[in-house]
């Protein structure tokens, strides 16, 4: 099958597209029309339909790459038929019944986690003190400043929303475990992938692997989209 050309990338929670634009110029150099969504974050549902009004978009398949909170809604959204496969950056990867806020809850947060209780609108924030260490500590202060001042506002329904038809059961799956993170536990990523079936490498990274390591991250996708 001639080589997939199309990369959507999904960010997760308490980020947004801006952060992947190092990811952006290095596909993209290598001859890929990328496409950056921006989820809404308002719930599982919304972020679907905003990766499928992206897929819609397209001239032919594509590769679905997602980080972290991004990884359960390509998990849902990656049953579009133009999805060929599915990256999974440091991300969440739930089976049918099951949700972020499951996985999360398998391991101990590391202290340098900083993603606080809901607040009266159901919105969940990165404390701003942490945010550098326990989410982005391999890139620097400045962008980290830049990342929280731009992320989205994730509302926390999402975490809680069960996955209903996991594409990674019919798609090929592939995954990079960040051995530094701080956010979700390096240890529930293993167990994630090695459940599903993942073909997965571990890169020495923080959450945001993605920008500290994105030409590594670039050739698991570039796998994905010789082989889909």
């Amino acid at each position: 099958m001639k080589q997939v050309k199309n990369v959507v990338l999904v960010h997760g929670a308490f980020a947004d597209g801006s952060g992947f634009k190092a990811l952006y110029n290095v596909l993209t150099a290598k001859g890929f029309t990328v496409t950056v969504v921006q989820n809404p974050l308002t719930s599982l549902e919304d972020d679907v339909k905003a990766v499928h009004v992206a897929l819609d978009k397209l001239d032919g398949p594509a590769i679905l790459a997602g980080h972290s909170w991004g990884g359960a809604v390509i998990t849902e959204a990656g049953n579009h038929p133009k999805a060929a496969a599915l990256v999974y950056i440091a991300a969440f990867q739930p089976a049918k019944g099951e949700s972020a806020l499951y996985w999360l809850q398998t391991a101990p947060p590391a202290p340098e986690n900083g993603v606080l209780a809901p607040d009266d609108k159901g919105i969940v924030y990165y404390a701003k003190d942490k945010y550098h260490a326990g989410f982005c500590a391999d890139i620097s202060a400045e962008e980290a400043d830049f990342m929280y001042a731009s992320q989205g506002a994730f509302y926390a329904k999402g975490f809680v929303t069960n996955i209903t038809e996991p594409a990674w059961e019919n798609k090929p799956a592939y995954g990079i475990v960040a051995t530094d993170d701080k956010s979700i536990a390096p240890e529930i990523q293993r167990a994630m992938y090695t459940r599903s079936g993942t073909k997965f490498i571990e890169v020495k990274g923080s959450h945001v692997v993605f920008m500290s390591q994105p030409e590594k991250v670039a050739e698991v996708i570039v796998e994905a989209a010789e082989n889909a």
